[in-house]
């Protein structure tokens, strides 16, 4: 009976520690992107990402931001511009040591810290300057593209100029989010 005990303890133990990240499909106007997220890193960040895709806001809003060798930025603005109403703000967990390298994602804020909703912007090359840094707060990675950052170079080699309430960077032909769909941890949603 003990090592029953014993064996369905560790069994429970191991599924805690073997459980997958959570993966999110984007199906862009440009191709698929599938990104990889950190729970255990950046928790109410992942479940306040998580319910925007699980409530369809991405779907049908756009790139608005692209730089080149810096970030593409999305997940407010449908096609028309218009800005989506979106949740409260949630707490910056830009502390959780993870640096802003090229293929993570990463919240989108104001210069309050604490104002990410649901933009986020995906880096294109390594951006330690927003990485947290004592009392400079940075801005919170929550996971990394892990398929489809030929997509996401893609997205940032298209013309960019000044479209709705935006004087530069963004895209002069619409990029668009058509949809934002969980897929199986370790799976590309096909």
């Amino acid at each position: 009976m003990r090592t029953l005990i014993l064996m369905l303890g560790m069994a429970v133990a191991g599924g805690a520690q073997g459980a997958e990240a959570p993966r999110v499909k984007f199906e862009t106007s440009k191709g698929p992107i599938i990104l990889e997220l950190y729970p255990d890193k950046a928790p109410r960040t992942v479940e306040n990402f998580l319910a925007y895709v699980e409530q369809g806001f991405y779907d049908g809003t756009i790139f608005h931001r692209v730089i080149p060798g810096f970030v593409i930025q999305g997940g407010g603005f449908t096609a028309d511009y218009e800005r989506k109403t979106t949740r409260e703000p949630i707490t910056n967990e830009s502390d959780n040591g993870l640096d802003n390298a090229r293929g993570t994602i990463s919240m989108a804020r104001t210069r309050d810290p604490h104002s990410a909703t649901s933009q986020f912007f995906i880096n294109l090359s390594d951006n330690d300057n927003l990485d947290h840094r004592g009392s400079d707060w940075g801005y919170a990675v929550f996971g990394k593209v892990v398929d489809g950052m030929e997509v996401v170079d893609a997205i940032a080699g298209v013309p960019t100029g000044a479209a709705g309430p935006f004087r530069s960077d963004a895209p002069r032909n619409v990029v668009m989010i058509e949809s934002a769909t969980r897929v199986p941890a370790g799976g590309a949603g096909e």
